[in-house]
């Protein structure tokens, strides 16, 4: 498959379609650069800290403020989320249940190299459902339908259909049908719809509307938002709140005590959009206390990297940061090994001239 960028108007686009000049202007590029490589970072950031309680982390780094180890790399996150770069390159708002399962087949349970290391189980769900002869929506009945897998992988929808919040949880909807269900589907739409208004916005708290806007009122994945958020927003309100304080409140606010997985989505995305609040946007900050807030480090990171990337654009994630990402390895899927974020974050954003670019 050799995806080409195209990019949605106010109405889906025919394939091949001209597209037309990116919302937000020269910035969009930069925000989407800030999208894609503050995921990376994020999921860099947080691996080592994957599964680990925050006390566990204190007693291992103290609080981690850098990369804890001397060859940090991404994991499924990151791949995942190029993975789902270039099939919506490729296809843009035309972008149908018919083509992700056909990329998952070309791209991954069709293949035969590589250990599928470190995917998270709903990929495996998935995978194992695809290579029995599953179609979707039925290779997304697994154990783990309601896991994080479609929420670390949701920016690039965002980068797509920037400023459009509904658009972008459409488009996302349509990837995790093929490998998820339910909670799992409205985590990764509540990112999805944030990192859209992101990346036209400067406000958090319209940040945190918008994904609030595209999932249910009464769904787990909304209560738990709104019950990390708020806590967040008290803690910031407290002069005597200190940062492990805050962190303490939102993960008390957030976390289901005692359960043994950590790749809920409700959780994870709660924790993730409780770090982007009580940072209120700031990369640094947001990515830091995602990170030594534990459990799924890795993707609730990505995600806080991800919305404050797109809100503050590319230059704001630290220099030594974003240096330390390169191509990614293909640890998890050796179909992406090679691609790098940015080139994603191009592809889905028109150059200056307008003109398409073309998938390497």
């Amino acid at each position: 498959m050799s995806p080409t960028a195209s990019r949605a108007g106010a109405d889906p686009e025919p394939a091949g379609a001209v597209p037309p000049p990116a919302p937000g202007g020269t910035g969009s590029r930069d925000r989407a650069r800030g999208a894609m490589l503050g995921l990376a970072v994020g999921d860099a950031l947080g691996a080592p800290a994957e599964n680990l309680k925050p006390s566990q982390i204190r007693e291992r780094w103290g609080r981690i403020e850098g990369f804890v180890t001397d060859d940090p790399a991404g994991t499924d996150d990151t791949e995942y989320a190029i993975f789902s770069g270039l099939l919506l390159a490729a296809h843009g708002s035309a972008l149908t249940v018919a083509h992700v399962e056909s990329a998952w087949h070309e791209w991954i349970a069709d293949r035969d190299e590589g250990p599928f290391r470190g995917a998270g189980f709903s990929e495996r769900g998935t995978l194992e459902n695809l290579r029995r002869g599953l179609a979707a929506p039925i290779s997304a009945q697994h154990r783990h339908a309601w896991s994080d897998g479609l929420a670390m992988r949701a920016a690039p929808f965002g980068v797509y259909a920037a400023g459009r919040p509904a658009e972008a949880a459409r488009l996302v909807s349509i990837d995790g049908t093929v490998s998820h269900d339910g909670e799992g589907i409205h985590g990764g739409r509540a990112v999805a719809a944030g990192v859209a208004a992101a990346m036209t916005g400067h406000d958090p708290d319209a940040v945190v509307l918008a994904a609030l806007s595209v999932v249910p009122d009464d769904s787990w994945t909304a209560r738990s938002l709104h019950r990390a958020v708020a806590a967040a927003r008290r803690a910031r309100r407290d002069p005597a709140a200190t940062q492990l304080a805050t962190e303490r409140a939102v993960r008390s606010a957030t976390v289901i005590g005692g359960y043994p997985w950590t790749d809920l989505a409700p959780e994870a995305v709660g924790l993730a959009f409780g770090a982007f609040a009580a940072a209120r946007g700031e990369f640094a900050e947001a990515v830091a206390m995602a990170v030594n807030m534990g459990r799924d480090a890795d993707t609730t990171a990505a995600v806080a990297g991800a919305l404050a990337g797109a809100l503050r654009g590319e230059g704001a994630i630290p220099a030594d940061w974003a240096k330390a990402i390169g191509p990614v390895r293909g640890s998890c899927l050796p179909s992406m090994t090679g691609r790098h974020v940015l080139d994603i974050a191009d592809l889905l954003t028109p150059p200056p001239d307008g003109r398409e670019r073309a998938a390497a």
